[in-house]
């Protein structure tokens, strides 16, 4: 097995930040408890500070942890990168990818690119994180991730957009709803029905906030969930309305079991959907690849769901 370019010292550091112990990180690495302490307290002296606070319960990184471990991740990262790289000198397409995306394409479009990338490119690893948008620009700008799918990415310097794409405010409903026949509708025609709020996690719901107060004031009826999932049961289920875009319910709207329906009033503005990777590490070969995938795979799924309105 080749061996890591990342000083096995600086990879306990990070196994026992992630795992929050000593003792857990010993299991997990198959290393003496006992070598890992060592380890550390020699960095720490190096340094002159300490890493980790030692606390009942485990251990917990200090600021200057933080500041190390987030440099031994980039190093990671380059690491696979540079062998991804040598790789595709060779002619082989092979190296490993973590990305992070949205929840709502674990149903769609994350199998999709999981099966493409496997019939095609079976050197190809890849690690999957579902996560909100703002946690997953942290990833990436952390360096926990090499490439994400987020949804309504504000510009940042700190993050190079490789491909975007407006997605317009709508709702969905089943197709029987009294809804699902309308062109367009606004939301205070929505709202005259149930309506299924997704968490405050999400962009989509702090805008709704933001722009459309009235809509979460008594005495309306609505329930809310921090499970997309859910509240797609809701709207399938016949009575609810989904505030949401059409890649939220792209598996869905393709197979006709919801319906989307355009919100007309003036100020909605267009959600978006948006692959990104931190600008400050230019994507290798294999990263490169993996992307142009996932890129088609969302045109693909976009497409679909907008091929049954015509």
């Amino acid at each position: 097995m080749r061996h890591s370019l990342v000083p096995a010292s600086l990879r306990y550091a990070d196994q026992v930040a992630r795992s929050g112990s000593i003792q857990k990180a010993a299991r997990e690495l198959h290393v003496a408890a006992s070598a890992i302490n060592r380890q550390i307290l020699q960095l720490e002296d190096e340094f002159g500070v300490p890493l980790f606070e030692r606390l009942p319960r485990g251990m917990q990184l200090t600021a200057s942890g933080e500041a190390l471990i987030a440099l031994v991740r980039r190093w990671g990262q380059d690491e696979r990168r540079l062998v991804a790289e040598v790789r595709r000198i060779q002619g082989v397409h092979q190296g490993h990818v973590s990305l992070v995306a949205m929840d709502s394409l674990s149903t769609s479009v994350l199998p999709r690119l999981v099966g493409q990338l496997s019939a095609q490119h079976p050197l190809v690893s890849l690690s999957i994180e579902l996560a909100t948008p703002d946690d997953a620009e942290v990833a990436l700008m952390g360096g926990k991730a090499d490439l994400a799918a987020i949804f309504n990415l504000a510009p940042r310097r700190e993050l190079l957009v490789l491909w975007k794409a407006e997605l317009p405010l709508g709702c969905v409903v089943a197709p029987g709803h009294a809804l699902a026949q309308s062109a367009s509708v606004s939301f205070q025609e929505a709202t005259q029905h149930p309506v299924a709020l997704q968490s405050r996690a999400l962009t989509i719901r702090r805008y709704l906030e933001a722009q459309y107060s009235w809509l979460f004031q008594a005495p309306r009826r609505f329930v809310e969930s921090n499970s997309l999932q859910l509240v797609k049961q809701l709207a399938m289920a016949g009575q609810h309305v989904v505030f949401t875009s059409e890649l939220d319910a792209a598996a869905e709207l393709a197979d006709g079991r919801l319906v989307f329906v355009p919100i007309r009033d003036r100020s909605a503005e267009p959600q978006g959907i948006s692959v990104a990777v931190d600008s400050a590490r230019p994507p290798g070969s294999v990263v490169k690849l993996v992307a142009e995938q996932l890129i088609a795979v969302l045109q693909e799924g976009l497409a679909a769901a907008r091929a049954v309105r015509g």
